[in-house]
């Protein structure tokens, strides 16, 4: 398949600036990175609706909970590493209160490229998964990051929306996207299933391509809601399947690799579960195409765990 590709995050401060047009309670949190998170573009739309805390990301979050405290809808928007962890407490606090927090987490995985292992977020949906009332969702293409800011805002409680740096397909959704729900993109056949977060999708785009070229028939499906999870989907498919194998730019601890091997660990029976992934190790800085490689995000490695036992 024949695609364009794009950066998420650079569409970010665009889609803010499309909703806040509509609703006046919407603001938006910057730590001294909205030129990168393009937030600076809901800056110059809405500047009395623009707060720049500085880089003083606890301080940044403990705002936002002010603001759904007095019934406004605030959007955190900053790194991954920093929304997830630098700022894990006060997060965690929101989640207890259940505060109308929106969080849009920028560089996830090893997205923060040159940046190196201090700004890479390869344990972000480990922290997040763990929070009672939190919502994730983690959008594969431009349509459904747009969905996933409206969902954000229908749900009244925190939702943390992982977007990519890195470049992903430049295609339109392939149905309306919905908490709770995984999309089937493709379904050939039962002899494998690629399973993966909207970071991944061009890696799993291109591995579903080669097992098709080398006459595997199997199933594409994107989990577009981390939580809650479409665990129904996954059961199903790990029942049908001889091979599944998970996708994610994040460490296979607590992510995506987890939440299957999670959902499927009481079946009578599940097809092996394999997890492509960042391992239990730092990630260093570099090139991001090459730190990908390094660590394991490529079609290769897809191929060779559907071939181990």
């Amino acid at each position: 398949m024949k695609y364009n590709k794009i950066t998420l995050r650079e569409l970010v401060g665009s889609v803010l600036v499309e909703e806040g047009t509509e609703n006046r309670d919407i603001f938006v949190i910057d730590s001294d990175l909205a030129k990168s998170t393009t937030t600076n573009k809901f800056q110059d739309a809405f500047p009395e609706r623009f707060f720049e805390s500085g880089i003083a990301e606890q301080n940044a979050m403990s705002i936002a909970a002010g603001m759904a405290a007095e019934g406004k809808i605030p959007f955190y928007v900053n790194f991954a590493m920093f929304v997830s962890g630098t700022c894990w407490t006060q997060l965690r606090q929101i989640c207890y209160a259940n505060l109308n927090v929106k969080l849009i987490a920028t560089h996830p995985g090893m997205d923060g490229s040159f940046d190196g292992a201090t700004h890479h977020a390869n344990e972000d949906l480990a922290l997040m998964r763990v929070l009672p009332n939190l919502r994730i969702l983690s959008p594969s293409n431009p349509d459904e990051l747009c969905q996933a800011v409206k969902l954000a805002l229908a749900y009244k409680g925190p939702v943390y929306i992982r977007c990519a740096r890195d470049e992903v397909p430049n295609l339109a959704a392939k149905e309306e996207v919905q908490m709770g729900k995984a999309v089937v993109m493709e379904d050939l056949g039962n002899d494998f299933a690629l399973i993966y977060e909207g970071s991944a999708s061009e890696l799993a785009m291109r591995s579903f391509e080669a097992c098709r070229e080398k006459g595997k028939k199997g199933k594409l499906i994107n989990i577009f809601s981390i939580k809650p999870a479409d665990t129904n989907c996954i059961r199903r498919i790990a029942g049908q399947v001889k091979k599944l194998v998970t996708i994610e730019n994040h460490t296979i601890l607590g992510g995506l690799g987890g939440l299957v091997s999670e959902t499927v660990c009481d079946m009578p029976w599940h097809a092996p579960v394999k997890r492509v992934g960042v391992e239990d190790v730092f990630t260093e800085s570099g090139p991001l195409k090459d730190v990908k490689e390094k660590y394991g995000l490529t079609v290769e490695n897809v191929l060779k765990k559907l071939e181990e036992d």
